[in-house]
């Protein structure tokens, strides 16, 4: 299995106190290399603004490349733009876009990014919640467009509900989201009466759901839905913030719950999509839980 990665994405400085830092990255690196000493470790490239258009606008792309900070500039009360920000942000657009290549033209059907900034809450023209550019947005048109695909799904467990990727493919019925998440909690949306062109659909979790609620959305809902859709690839939206541990949200879920839901996912890629399933680091902001959850993940895709 592929892990892709790069240092630039250790750069990325959101100052003292800010809950995406350096850290978390560094913990799942430290943790994948001691669990799986096996793995095949690859340098994440750029994405090119090519790529990077397929899902943002032109003004986002100026403000995220262009500005070049001297010091750290707030884009909004959580998003930070510091003077290596674009390198990793380019870095981990770039690593999506390459576990996809592998995920179809290579030996590696299963792929993980390993990487910062994350990037569900990105919208076409806007960085928020973290979150630079939408790295898996940019994964999906990549297959779709580069590669020509017709049927592509997004899963997102993360605990914040990915808003950036819903209103990217809200209109695009070539792409299936389908996401758990709490609710209510930021960003505000993902309601299950938010559907899209019938492409979008949304499992809301209350506050202190636990491991037999989330399963009980993806084998009820998600899941079915996914199966129906028959993806020829499955992208998802890898956060562990939704641990019980987590400092950002009150779900009540363990490492074995996101171990679990990848096995689920990892059959499902097995049945319509020769297993293929690129997989990329959202949220997770507890150091213990996230590196326990990325390696119960990473290690469902292995199995």
């Amino acid at each position: 299995m592929r892990i892709y990665t790069h240092p630039a994405c250790l750069l990325h400085d959101t100052g003292p106190g800010h809950a995406e830092h350096p850290e978390r990255l560094r913990a799942v690196l430290e943790a994948l290399r001691a669990a799986f000493p096996k793995l095949d470790w690859r340098e994440a490239p750029r994405a090119s603004r090519g790529q990077l258009l397929r899902a943002h606008s032109q003004e986002l792309l100026d403000l995220v490349l262009e500005t070049r900070p001297q010091r750290r500039t707030m884009l909004d009360p959580d998003t930070v733009l510091s003077p290596d920000s674009a390198e990793a942000a380019l870095r981990a657009a770039g690593a999506a876009v390459a576990a996809v290549d592998a995920a179809l033209l290579g030996p590696s059907p299963r792929v993980f990014c390993a990487v910062r900034p994350p990037g569900h809450h990105a919208t076409h023209d806007s960085a928020m919640g973290f979150c630079l550019f939408n790295n898996i947005a940019v994964a999906a048109l990549h297959a779709l467009d580069g590669h020509g695909l017709e049927r592509v799904a997004v899963v997102d467990f993360d605990v914040h509900h990915g808003n950036g990727t819903q209103a990217i493919f809200e209109h695009d019925r070539r792409v299936l989201f389908a996401s758990s998440h709490q609710w209510p909690l930021y960003p505000g949306t993902g309601s299950r009466e938010e559907t899209g062109d019938g492409n979008i659909l949304n499992a809301p979790l209350p506050p202190d759901a636990d491991g037999c609620l989330f399963r009980a959305a993806w084998s009820d809902v998600l899941l079915p839905a996914i199966d129906a859709f028959r993806p020829q690839l499955l992208l998802v939206s890898a956060g562990f913030d939704a641990h019980r541990r987590d400092p950002l949200a009150q779900l009540r879920l363990e490492a074995g719950d996101f171990a679990w839901i990848t096995r689920e996912l990892a059959a499902l890629a097995d049945r319509h999509c020769s297993g293929r399933i690129v997989s990329t680091l959202e949220g997770g902001y507890d150091l213990d839980a996230l590196r326990e959850s990325s390696v119960a993940h990473v290690g469902a895709l292995l199995a």
